[in-house]
């Protein structure tokens, strides 16, 4: 007799990952009818991929096209690949991706990779392949730096992640317990979470209103192991949420996002800074890391854990010891509140104030769309291969906003705005 066996129990809700899906498609990228999909994702995230494939169809896509990168394929060239291609990368894929954005495609990126794959493999290697990959990427890079497309990145919980986040835990209820945290950050745990972003957009726009209205020229950081002034790019402006990209089209690049963020000036950083959460990059832990800036660039750092990492991140160009990006989020964000560590930017950078090494976004400047990259950099703009994020934020940090005449305006206290 033949015997029928149950389907297995699926952790991640099949109507929240629906959800997620549209989610990504009409808030995150707001697809337009007859627009390219360029979708990057890691295999394991198939469910998701095939959800928004569906969602982007239904609203009139022109076509979606998946490009997939799996664990066991990155780890094979580590372990038996020739230390020459460590050097290398496919930067005719690249080329081809920036082609693609030169002409309307959209991009969408789901984050879900096991954020430890490489930290038993060979630093230098990791680095090397690193570096290629960022000089190779550069021009297709540029188009979303540039905000050149609307792009989005969203995240699914696969099982190698779940186990980073919740370990020791049987690996279904991990995958069951960071799908849920991705739904609540991503407010998909609502019936309406369209709505819900539409609510969130308005009330980071307040914010973005009142920081834009101030003019700050500088803001300055104490907390413990910090004392910290940022010089902000001539004509900077704050961006949060929502925002135009230059092809006309409204997105929300992060899902989620609990930030609001501008373009620091690349010479004017001074101070000492303290990372307050760990990052995980590429498969390292960088943690406890503590660096000096002089007139915009870090001319000491050290880590507790992943100094080797770090210092070969430092040196990647002459802009990756810069800043390109700093942005503002209470203490009392919903990710912080959680209580997790993520092991993944796209969320951790959402608990904390942040800033981020390398390129800087062309967007967050006064009429950005029409300046060119010359225009950009004599106003501070940043340029680099990489955009690193690392938080600095916590309830021991106050942050002033600094006028040209010098008088300041309390912005956070304790973590908290002001």
């Amino acid at each position: 007799m033949t015997q029928i066996s149950e389907p297995a129990h699926d952790p991640i809700d099949p109507v929240r990952l629906d959800r997620l899906a549209e989610v990504a498609v009409k808030v995150g990228l707001q697809l337009q009818a007859g627009q390219d999909l360029l979708v990057t994702a890691p295999i394991g995230a198939m469910p998701l991929v095939r959800r928004i494939a569906a969602h982007a169809y239904r609203v009139g896509a022109g076509l979606v096209i998946p490009l997939i990168t799996d664990d066991e394929i990155t780890l094979a060239r580590f372990r038996f690949g020739a230390d020459a291609s460590f050097d290398r990368a496919a930067g005719w894929l690249y080329e081809g991706m920036a082609h693609a954005f030169s002409h309307n495609t959209a991009r969408l990126a789901i984050a879900g990779d096991d954020p430890m794959l490489l930290s038993g493999q060979d630093p230098a290697k990791v680095a090397r392949a690193n570096k290629a990959t960022s000089t190779a990427y550069r021009p297709a890079i540029e188009k979303i730096t540039g905000f050149d497309i609307n792009w989005n990145i969203v995240a699914y919980p696969g099982a190698a992640w779940a186990a980073q986040v919740f370990p020791g835990v049987a690996t279904d209820i991990a995958v069951g317990k960071l799908a849920e945290a991705i739904f609540a950050a991503s407010r998909v745990d609502v019936e309406d979470p369209v709505a819900a972003w539409a609510a969130h957009n308005a009330a980071l726009r307040t914010r973005t209103a009142w920081l834009n209205g101030q003019r700050f020229s500088a803001l300055r950081y104490v907390g413990p192991g910090t004392d910290f002034t940022l010089g902000l790019a001539d004509g900077h402006e704050w961006q949060g949420g929502a925002a135009t990209a230059k092809n006309g089209i409204t997105c929300n690049p992060n899902i989620p996002t609990e930030e609001v963020f501008t373009t620091p000036h690349a010479l004017r950083a001074d101070g000492v800074v303290a990372s307050t959460k760990p990052l995980s990059y590429h498969g390292t832990l960088i943690d406890r890391m503590a660096v000096r800036f002089s007139e915009g660039r870090i001319v000491e750092a050290r880590a507790a854990r992943g100094q080797e990492v770090l210092t070969k991140v430092l040196d990647t160009d002459e802009g990756a010891r810069r800043l390109g990006e700093v942005a503002l989020v209470p203490h009392s964000s919903p990710i912080s509140r959680s209580g997790l560590l993520f092991f993944n930017t796209l969320f951790d950078e959402n608990a904390a104030c942040h800033i981020a090494l390398g390129q800087c976004y062309s967007k967050c400047f006064i009429d950005g769309a029409a300046l060119t990259p010359e225009r950009i950099a004599a106003q501070g703009g940043n340029k680099s291969s990489i955009h690193i994020d690392w938080m600095i934020g916590s309830n021991e940090i106050d942050i002033d906003g600094v006028h040209l005449d010098g008088s300041r305006v309390p912005v956070f206290r304790k973590g908290e705005w002001a």
